[in-house]
């Protein structure tokens, strides 16, 4: 009788995101990389404009992929002059993270993500750095308003 499994090769997003998960010095716990890199693999549709690879490298709700389709390269690296631009439209404060320090780009978009979350989700929109808006879902705002 022949063997009726399937046999299936990795693609190289699941590669390179195990090779993500298994780093030792970042500061995303690697359950949190599993499960967005499970997140990822598991999506019906993906969002225009956004990577897999950036999907499966962030939470993946209604903000992240904004800020993907704002400010990640056409290779899913952060810009950081339009992130800050973005930060500073919305009144969020980020001069602290030095330039200088080891992992400062890792704790600028960790730390002000949350505070621009929390902006965003009371606003009702994310403000632009030319001064337009995007609606935020009332749902996401629901959440994430505190």
């Amino acid at each position: 009788m022949p063997n009726t499994e399937l046999t299936t090769t990795p693609l190289a997003l699941e590669t390179e995101a195990e090779a993500a998960i298994a780093l030792p010095k970042s500061v995303v716990q690697s359950g949190y990389k599993l499960r967005y890199a499970e997140r990822e693999a598991a999506m019906q549709r993906r969002p225009k404009g956004v990577s897999r690879k950036a999907l499966a490298r962030s939470n993946g709700d209604w903000l992240a992929i904004e800020l993907a389709k704002l400010v990640l390269d056409d290779k899913s690296k952060l810009v950081v002059a339009k992130y800050e631009a973005i930060l500073d439209a919305n009144g969020v404060l980020h001069a602290k993270y030095s330039r200088t320090s080891p992992g400062w780009q890792g704790r600028l978009r960790m730390s002000t993500r949350l505070a621009l979350q929390r902006v965003v989700a009371e606003d009702g929109e994310l403000v632009l750095p030319d001064g337009a808006t995007l609606a935020a879902p009332k749902a996401w705002c629901a959440k994430h308003a505190n």
